[in-house]
């Protein structure tokens, strides 16, 4: 590796990138609800972080490989896709198609059910009790 510097390079750049990703998965099981995480592995199966702008279909998995990942119960996930079908986020007959709708709601933090100004004052007036 010392006297390959292009791969020492990319070899560095993966193990960066990959800290990162661990990390970001961290935070979010941490922070995030179920519906959030599985909006999010929606997401990055479909490849929205990068600059593609179409509509992209994941590869074919299971309810249950979701759950697994999402770190919830097959039952959960069938409800919150059914939920994300239903607003017009995913498509899903055999393969799913998630659409760029579903970006939007995670960055704007709009998923149904997600208020935080709601539950900020839910918090508080709690506290105060």
């Amino acid at each position: 590796m010392h006297m390959e510097h292009s791969f020492s390079d990319l070899f560095l750049k993966v193990i960066l990138e990959r800290s990162m990703r661990i990390q970001a998965d961290l935070v979010d099981q941490l922070f995030n609800s179920s519906e959030k995480r599985l909006a999010r592995i929606l997401l990055l199966m479909a490849e929205f972080d990068q600059s593609g702008e179409r509509e992209q279909y994941i590869p074919k998995v299971s309810q249950e490989i979701l759950a697994e990942m999402v770190g919830t119960t097959r039952s959960r996930v069938s409800f919150f896709m059914n939920r994300f079908r239903k607003l017009g986020f995913i498509e899903y007959n055999g393969r799913i198609k998630v659409h760029r709708s579903l970006l939007n709601a995670v960055l704007l933090d709009r998923l149904p059910g997600h208020n935080p100004e709601s539950s900020a004052v839910l918090a508080s007036s709690r506290s105060g009790s």
